[in-house]
C-alpha cells in the first residue's frame, strides 16, 4: 500500500488528523492511490475540515474522474453540502466544468433537489 493509499483512505473517512499527518510524512496530495483517484476526490464531502485542509496543501479542485468525467465540485453539489461547494469554489472549483454526460455540478444539484446548492452556484 501507498501512502496515497493511506492519504485516500483518511480523507474518505473523515480522518484530518490522520490527513495531516500523512502530508507531513510525505504523501502527495495530488498524488493517485492504486484506484488513480486522488484524497479530494474520495474525502468525506461533509468532512469540511478534511476538504478545507487538502485545499489548503494544494489539492487540485478540479480533477477529473478518469470514467466519469466528475469533478470534486459535481460530487459535492450531487450530494447537496453546499458548504464543501463554497470551498471548492473559493479555491478554484470551475463551477462550468462537464461530465462526461455534459452535466454541470448544478445541473447534478438540481437532479438532486439540492436547492441550497443550486441557488449557490446559481449567484456565481
Amino acid at each position: 500500500m501507498t501512502s496515497e493509499d493511506d492519504l485516500t483512505a483518511a480523507a474518505a473517512t473523515g480522518q484530518r488528523e490522520e490527513v495531516e499527518r500523512l502530508l507531513r510524512a510525505g504523501a502527495r496530495v495530488n498524488g493517485p492511490n492504486r484506484f488513480g483517484r486522488t484524497a479530494i476526490q474520495v474525502v468525506m464531502m461533509g468532512s469540511t475540515s478534511v476538504v478545507r485542509f487538502l485545499l489548503e496543501s494544494g489539492a487540485d479542485p478540479n480533477v477529473a474522474d478518469r470514467s466519469t468525467g466528475t469533478t470534486p465540485l459535481h460530487d459535492a453539489a450531487r450530494t447537496g453540502f453546499v458548504d464543501t461547494v463554497r470551498l471548492l469554489v473559493q479555491f478554484g472549483a470551475d463551477p462550468q466544468a462537464t461530465d462526461n454526460h455534459h452535466h454541470r455540478p448544478v445541473d447534478l444539484a438540481r437532479e438532486h433537489g439540492r436547492v441550497e446548492v443550486v441557488d449557490f452556484l446559481q449567484s456565481l
